[in-house]
C-alpha cells in the first residue's frame, strides 16, 4: 500500500469514529475502526511513495485531531473529574481536601457530577493540571475549551518532537507513528486525557536537555506538576543534563512551587493520591497475573506465619499485629513490583553510553511494565520515544491496548479473555528483540 492510500484510509477511521460518535455503545464497531485505523497506520510507515514532508504530518495531524474533538468522552469518564476539579478550583475551594461528594460544595453540582463516578476521592491530579482545568472550567462549553486547550498543548509537543526528530535525520514515517496514532488521538483529541499535556512537556524536557537549554530543569519540573509520572524520569534527566547542579535547581524549585502549598494545605500528602496508589488495579502486565500465582502458591499464609515467628522473637505483638491487614496477594505483588521497578530504574540510571531519548522510553515503558494500573492513555507516555526508535514492540502495544475497553464496554472479561489478546503478541514481539536507540 502506498504511504498516500494509507493516509487516506487513517483519515477515513476517523471520519467513521466521527460519524459513530458514542463509541462505548458501539464498541466492535469502535473497535473494528481502530484495527482499521492501525493497519493504514503500519501501511504509512512502511509503504511506498514519497517521506511526508513536516508540514504534511503536523496538517494531518492537526486534522485527525479535529476529527475526533466532537466525540463526547464516553469510553472514559476522566474529563468529567477534570472539569469537576477545575469548577472547584475556580471557586476559590480545595478539592483536595474536599471531595465531590462533600456538602461543602452541593452547590456546584450539575449534571457532569450526577455522571461522575468516584465521588469519595478526592483530587489526585497535581498542581499545573488543576490550573488548566480551572481555565476550562471557567469558559463558556467547558468540554470544548479543555479539549481545544489540550489539543493546542499537545501539538506543539508533537511539532518539537518532530523538530527534535529530523534534526537528528530520523524519517518522517517514524514521526507518523506517534502523530498519526490513532491511540493517541483518540485519548487526546476525543477523549481529552491530561496525559497529553505531560508529554508535551516531558518532549520539551528531552529538547531542552540535547540542546543543554537552561530550562530543562523547570520543563521537568511542570511535566511532573502536570502529572506525577515524570517524576521518576527526573533522576535519568539530572544525570545527563549539561549542568546538573542547575538542572537539580530548576526541577526543585518548581516542584516544591507546586506541591509546597498542597501539602500544607491539608497538613500531609493529598489523600486521593494515596488512595488511588493503593486501590487503583486494571491490567497489569506482570501484576494481573503475579497476584494470581501469589494467591494459589499460598505465599499470604507464609508472610503471616513469619509475622508470628517475629512477634515470638521480639515480644513486639502489637507491633507486628499492625502488618496483618496489609499481608494479602494483591498488595503483596505491588510491593514485588516496587522493587522490581526500582531495579530496573537504577540500571536505566546508570547507563552512559544511551541517549537521553533512549532513557526517557525504557524509564516510562518500565513504568508500563511495573504497574498495577495500565489505562490505554498510559502508552501515550512511552509512545513519542517509541516512535523515533522505530520499537515495533510498543508501536504494536498501542494498538493492541484499545482492547482493554471491551471488558467495560462489551461485556468481555479482561481475565483471561482480553489480557492474553494484548500482553502475549507484545510480549513476543519484545523478545524477538527491540531497542529504544535513535541511532
Amino acid at each position: 500500500m502506498r504511504s498516500s492510500h494509507a493516509t487516506l484510509l487513517l483519515i477515513a477511521t476517523h471520519v467513521g469514529l466521527l460519524l459513530v460518535f458514542d463509541l462505548a455503545a458501539r464498541p466492535w464497531i469502535t473497535t473494528a475502526l481502530l484495527a482499521v485505523g492501525f493497519t493504514a497506520l503500519a501501511g504509512v510507515a512502511l509503504g511506498g511513495g514519497r517521506q511526508p514532508g513536516v508540514l504534511d504530518v503536523m496538517v494531518v495531524a492537526t486534522l485527525l485531531r479535529v476529527l475526533l474533538m466532537p466525540l463526547p468522552p464516553t469510553l472514559s469518564d476522566d474529563v468529567l473529574r477534570y472539569l469537576w476539579d477545575g469548577k472547584v478550583v475556580a471557586n476559590g475551594l480545595n478539592p483536595y481536601a474536599l471531595a465531590p461528594e462533600a456538602e461543602e460544595l452541593s452547590e456546584l453540582r450539575d449534571e457532569r457530577w450526577q455522571r461522575m463516578p468516584h465521588r469519595e476521592v478526592k483530587a489526585v491530579y497535581p498542581p499545573l493540571a488543576l490550573v488548566l482545568f480551572s481555565i476550562a472550567a471557567a469558559l463558556p462549553r467547558s468540554l470544548l475549551a479543555w479539549k481545544l486547550l489540550l489539543v493546542a498543548i499537545e501539538l506543539g509537543g508533537c511539532a518539537l518532537l518532530l523538530r527534535w526528530a529530523t534534526d537528528r535525520g530520523i524519517g518522517t514515517r517514524r514521526l507518523a507513528l506517534y502523530a498519526w496514532n490513532p491511540l493517541v488521538t483518540l485519548e487526546i483529541a476525543g477523549m481529552g486525557h491530561v496525559d497529553g499535556v505531560g508529554v508535551a512537556l516531558v518532549i520539551a524536557t528531552v529538547w531542552a536537555l540535547d540542546r543543554g537549554a537552561r530550562v530543562s530543569g523547570v520543563l521537568a519540573g511542570g511535566a511532573v506538576l502536570a502529572k506525577l509520572v515524570p517524576v521518576v524520569a527526573v533522576p535519568v534527566w539530572w544525570r545527563r543534563a549539561p549542568d546538573a547542579g542547575r538542572f537539580a535547581a530548576g526541577a526543585a524549585v518548581v516542584i516544591a512551587l507546586g506541591l509546597l502549598p498542597v501539602w500544607l494545605s491539608i497538613g500531609g500528602p493529598p489523600p486521593g493520591w494515596v488512595q488511588f496508589g493503593m486501590s487503583w488495579e486494571f491490567n497489569g502486565p506482570v501484576y494481573e497475573p503475579l497476584w494470581r500465582v501469589l494467591d494459589v502458591a499460598g505465599v499470604e499464609t507464609a508472610v503471616k506465619g513469619g509475622l508470628d515467628r517475629l512477634k515470638l522473637w521480639t515480644g513486639e505483638h502489637d507491633y507486628w499485629n499492625q502488618f496483618y491487614p496489609h499481608v494479602y496477594p494483591k498488595l503483596l505483588a505491588k510491593g514485588l513490583l516496587a522493587l522490581g521497578l526500582a531495579g530496573l530504574l537504577w540500571r536505566i540510571w546508570r547507563s552512559r553510553s544511551a541517549s537521553t531519548a533512549e532513557l526517557t522510553g525504557r524509564t516510562f515503558g518500565a513504568v508500563v511494565l511495573c504497574s498495577a494500573t495500565v489505562y490505554p492513555w498510559y502508552l501515550l507516555w512511552t509512545l513519542p520515544w517509541a516512535a523515533v526508535a522505530g520499537h515495533r514492540a510498543w508501536i504494536a502495544l498501542s494498538g493492541l491496548i484499545l482492547l482493554s475497553y471491551l471488558p467495560q464496554h462489551a461485556a468481555v472479561p479482561l481475565f483471561p479473555a482480553v489480557f492474553p489478546l494484548i500482553w502475549v503478541p507484545f510480549a513476543l514481539l519484545l523478545a524477538r528483540g527491540g531497542t529504544w536507540s535513535t541511532r
